[in-house]
Order: C-alpha cells, then structure tokens, then sequence
C-alpha cells in the first residue's frame, strides 16, 4: 500500500517551494541561535534577524522561481538537479548580501557579522542538498527492496565509459549498480574511478566478476569502436558474459542515456574480421552522373548495392526483381532516403527475354550489377530446372542485352561455392562465370570498344536473407532448439556493407573478364557461432541440435587466397582469380543445349549435362552422384587452373 501511494503521488511543485524557503528560513533561525543563543537574542538581534529572513526569502524566492529548483520529482533527484539548487542558492544568497549592504549604509548598528552570513548560506545549501538525497534514498530503499540491481562492469574508462557510468548512476529507467571498469590500459589498472575499481583485461577478469557477481559487461560505444574487430569482446561471451553497448552519446539527449539507447551487442561484432577500407572517391567518380541498372535489387545484396550507389548521385537508377513485396519497401525507402534521385521499379524476371529486352531498351543503363540469383543450396538442390532457367538463362540474357545496348561495364556477383562446385547452385553459378568470362575474351579478340565484364565471388554475409544468423536468432526467440548441420561445419563470413563495397571496388578498378575473389578473413567454427548466439541472448538452457549436411553441403568451403592461383591489386582484400579459359562459341553452344534440357523438368538429365560443362563438379550427398564424372578423367590442369584453393 505505502510502495502504491509512493509511486503514484508526487508533492505539488508549490508544496516544494514552501518546503525549500521553510529550509532557508530555519537556517537562519538556528545559525542565530548558534551565534547569540536564548540570551542573546534582545529585541535588536531578533529585528535584525527578521529583517535578514525577509531579504534571503525575497531574493531566494526570485532564484528559486528562476532556476526551477522545485520542478522535479524529489525522489528522482539527479546531480543535474543539485546543481541547479546550489547555482540559484549561491545568486540568490550574493543578492541578499547587496541587500545587507545597502541596510548597513542605512543602518551603521545591523546584528549581522560576515561570518554569520556565510554560515547560514552554507547550513542552508548543506540542508537542501541532503534533504533531496535523503528523500531519494528512502524512497529507493522502500520501493526498490525487493528489486535486486544488477551488478555491472563498464568497460572503457575513457570520456564515454564514464558518461555511461554517470547515466546508470542517475537515471531512474537502470537498475544497475557499477561494480567496476575494464581498462586495456595498463597504467589505469589499479586506480579508482567513480568509486570503484578499474581492472585489467586478462585471464583473472572473469575471476574478479565471478566474485563480484557480475554478469554484464556494457561497453562504452568509444571503446566498442576500438575492439570490435578483435577477439577480446568474443571472450567475454564464451564465459557467459552478457555483453551490452549504447549509441555514441552525441546522439544521446543531451546528456541523459534513456533505456532504449542500451542494447545488446550483435553477433556481428564478434566474428574475427578485420575492418575493410575502401576507396570511396573513385568509386564515386565511376558512379556519378551515370544510369544504372541492379538486378536482384531487392534481395540482401543488390539492397545493399542500390544503398551504397545512390549517394554517388547517379543519373538514375533501375531496380529489378520480381519480388514484389521487398521491391516495395525499397521503393519507400527510397523515397524517404533519396527523394531527388531518379529510380525506376520493375517487377520482372530476369530469365523473361521480352521483357528485359524493354527494360534495356527504355532505360539505357551504362553500369548494370546484375545480382539476381536463387542461391540457398539445398532448394536448388529440389529445383534444378529453376536454378538453371534463372541463375544460368537471367544471366546470359541480361549478359547478352548489355552487349547490345552498350553497358560500359557488367559486373556480375558470385560465390565461392562455384569453387570446385559440389551442388546445383554453385554449379550454376560456375556456369554463368564460364559465360560471361569466355564472352569477354571474344568481344576483346574483336577488338573495338564495347562492355566490360567483371565477376566479383565472395562467400558468406552476415545477416543475408535466409542465412545463418537470422535462423539462429528466430530459433533462439522461440526457445531452441538451434540446429546445426554438422559440429565441424566452418564458413567465412563479411558484413553486407563490406561485401557490396568491395563489389563496387572491383567494379570500378575492373578491366574485362577478370574474376575478382575476396578475402573474407578467418573461417568461422557455426558450432562457436551457434554457442556464442545462445550465450548473447541470455538463455542458456536453449539446446544445439546436429542435423546432418544437407545435399550438396561442404563440410569445408573452399579457400580463396592461395597465393600461387591468385594475382594481387591494389587492394589488399581483393585478388584476380587465375581461372581457366572457355571459347565462347563453345560455351554458348553448351549452355543453350542445357537451357532446352532444362525445360524437360528430368533433373538427373539436367544435372547430367552441368557436369560435362564443368567436369570438377562432384556431387556430395546427393543423389546426383550417380551422373559425377570420375575425375581421373578430368585434366588435372584444367582443374587446377580451375580453382581457387
């Protein structure tokens, strides 16, 4: 009933006012009776005394009412709040003191010494100050009783670690008690801040939290920038640490952090992947001025690359896809982002010869990335038909309509499962690199100028639709179990944004049929992934559960960076792939033969006819198997050269 009444009413702002000059008033009648006592108190003292009573309140009255010291709720006083009252109580008291300066010309015989007036200023400012702080502690100690805080270590000790350690300390959303900081910084070890100990980052902090215990680590955003690419974070959540950030504090409100501005660090920040840079200047000078055309535009990556495009102020931009729905909230999003910039929609598929044959013919476009691609591996695995008639015919055909309508440059994504491909899609995508690298080397052997081709191939992003990470966090949301295909299962993985931007990187630096492969970093363990998701999201009692490789499924993806079948350029996380050759009069001829067998729907036919054009592909786990070429009938040339590790 009391913790009710407590939390629901609040004292009146009149009812404050009344209680803060009760306070200045009772200062001053107990500093007299210090300075004079009873006996001391003639007629003239207690004159002088009620005239300095009715100058303290006048002017006080004026800065109380100025500085608005009774408009906050008492039991939710914050510093910001204490010295608002010491600032209106230090004018209001210099005021009075003109005043007294002004009675004491008047009037040579005042009862008043300095001293006594210092006494009471400071037996008031004490007095308000605690009466504020004493109200709210007692208040915390009856409602908050039975909410235990949660103990918390701040890592970061710098300007912004402090400023979260402030806000956590005054702000009534947290219930949070600061037990300490982290510091990577040797010579703050050992010393306090803020009251509480500031510890080393090594192999006894999780002993030091255990003892404390401490179960939070909020990490300051200066520090989270520092760090976030290093294995140090990674730790902290392999020890059933929970780990939290906020947003850079000039975004905060002023200087108050509100509760929705902390949130859980993502498993994207924990992956071992060195930050990429890019030049983004030259990319904007290939961009700028410039029709375009994405396909896919509307899946993770060509989202992605229509982001990254639209502020290099292109002529114009044209969006296809045929999912209608994506395709929409791009085009919100547009409008919202990029209202000056000139972007066509179209619904259409890629593989629908007529219609892209308009979309050419209407908008022109100087730079096409085409990205549109069915891409999940054990579906295309059910599809074959599909896989071939969008991924191998959308290509060739958008290939194709850029060569007739003068496209300056294609840049085409793949991936690194086109390596050594083991199922359908990656296969396919392997394909549509055979085509659109042996059309390149026909059009330079014709000499004149005309479209630059440039295949980019990279493996895993985060966060993409139908990935990893965004099934991990559904199946945690719902209690587990997490499923993972195989314990030794690995991949590379790079955010959307670093990945588009190499895209474009390449795309610019790109000459013509060159096969441009990325370093994607250290492969990532998906059993640590999976472990260290449940341990981010608090829940440890959520299982992870072995569901063996699906069809097609490498235990291992391919490596990219072998040295010896790549060439270096000037960027250090892209390289030139050292691919075998195709004549394209061959190419085309076998690849419009595997279109028309496509249309038969007889999948092992279809599957049948990939292999002879790319003998490397070895079915694994699939009843594809049956139709593999033996490989010692295969030219271990021509598979070498073939490869990228």
């Amino acid at each position: 009933m009391i913790k009710k009444f407590l939390s629901e009413r609040v004292l009146p702002r009149f009812l404050i006012l009344m209680m803060d000059l009760f306070m200045l008033l009772f200062s001053c009648l107990f500093i007299y009776l210090v300075r004079y006592t009873l006996e001391g108190l003639t007629l003239d003292v207690r004159r002088d005394g009620f005239l300095l009573s009715l100058v303290l309140v006048f002017f006080n009255l004026i800065t109380f009412i100025s500085f608005r010291t009774f408009r906050g709720i008492l039991r939710f006083s914050s510093f910001t709040d204490l010295l608002r009252i010491l600032y209106s109580l230090v004018l209001g008291y210099s005021l009075s003191y003109v005043g007294v300066l002004i009675i004491r010309e008047f009037h040579p015989g005042f009862n008043l010494t300095n001293v006594t007036f210092i006494a009471i200023f400071l037996f008031n400012t004490l007095l308000m100050i605690i009466s504020r702080i004493l109200i709210k502690e007692v208040y915390e100690s009856i409602i908050g009783s039975t909410v235990k805080p949660v103990n918390v270590f701040i890592y970061g000790t710098k300007q912004a670690g402090v400023s979260v350690a402030k806000a956590l300390k005054g702000n009534k959303e947290f219930n949070y008690r600061v037990q300490g900081f982290i510091s990577d910084e040797n010579y703050m070890v050992g010393k306090e801040l803020l009251g509480v100990t500031i510890h080393a980052n090594d192999e006894h902090i999780f002993t030091t939290l255990e003892s404390k215990d401490v179960k939070t680590v909020i990490v300051s955003p200066q520090k989270m920038e520092e760090i976030k690419s290093s294995s140090l974070l990674a730790n902290f959540v392999d020890h059933n640490i929970s780990l939290l950030t906020t947003v850079p504090i000039n975004e905060w409100k002023g200087t108050v952090m509100s509760k929705k501005q902390l949130k859980d660090i993502q498993i994207e920040d924990l992956l071992p992947r060195a930050p990429i840079h890019i030049n983004m200047r030259e990319i904007a000078s290939n961009i700028e001025g410039r029709r375009l055309l994405v396909t896919g535009a509307a899946g993770s990556i060509g989202s992605e690359i229509v982001r990254q495009v639209a502020s290099f102020n292109p002529y114009s931009i044209t969006l296809v896809d045929q999912a209608e729905t994506p395709l929409h909230e791009m085009r919100l999003e547009l409008q919202e982002k990029w209202r000056e910039l000139h972007a066509e929609i179209v619904v259409a598929d890629v593989s629908n010869r007529s219609r892209m044959e308009k979309v050419f013919s209407t908008t022109r476009p100087q730079y096409v990335f085409h990205a549109a691609a069915y891409k999940h591996v054990p579906m295309m695995e059910d599809n074959v038909s599909e896989s071939i008639q969008t991924n191998i015919l959308g290509t060739k055909i958008v290939a194709d309509l850029s060569v007739k309508y003068n496209v300056q440059k294609f840049v085409m994504i793949s991936t690194d499962k086109a390596v050594n491909p083991s199922n359908v899609m990656g296969c396919s995508k392997r394909i549509c690199e055979i085509y659109v690298q042996s059309m390149a080397k026909y059009l330079e052997k014709k000499g004149g100028k005309t479209t630059q081709f440039i295949t980019t191939r990279f493996g895993n992003v985060l966060g993409s639709n139908g990935s990893v990470i965004p099934l991990f966090k559904e199946q945690i949301k719902h209690g587990g179990p997490v499923t993972v295909t195989h314990p030794e299962i690995i991949r590379y993985f790079m955010t959307i944004p670093e990945a588009c931007q190499l895209v474009l990187e390449a795309g610019a630096m790109g000459k013509s049929g060159e096969l441009y492969i990325f370093d994607m970093g250290k492969p990532v363990k998906i059993l640590d992934l999976a472990k260290r998701m449940i341990n981010l999201s608090g829940s440890n009692n959520i299982k992870i559960e072995f569901t063996g490789l699906r069809h097609g499924e490498k235990l291992y993806e391919e490596l990219l960076n072998k040295a010896e079948q790549t060439k270096p350029t000037h960027h250090e996380k892209i390289m030139i792939a050292d691919v075998r050759e195709y004549e394209y009069e061959e190419v085309s001829k076998s690849i419009e033969a595997l279109i028309q067998i496509s249309y038969n729907y007889d999948d092992m036919s279809t599957v049948k006819a990939m292999k002879e054009i790319v003998p490397e592909f070895q079915s694994i786990n699939s009843p594809f198997e049956a139709v593999d070429i033996p490989q010692v009938k295969v030219s271990e040339e021509a598979v070498s050269a073939d490869t990228e590790g």
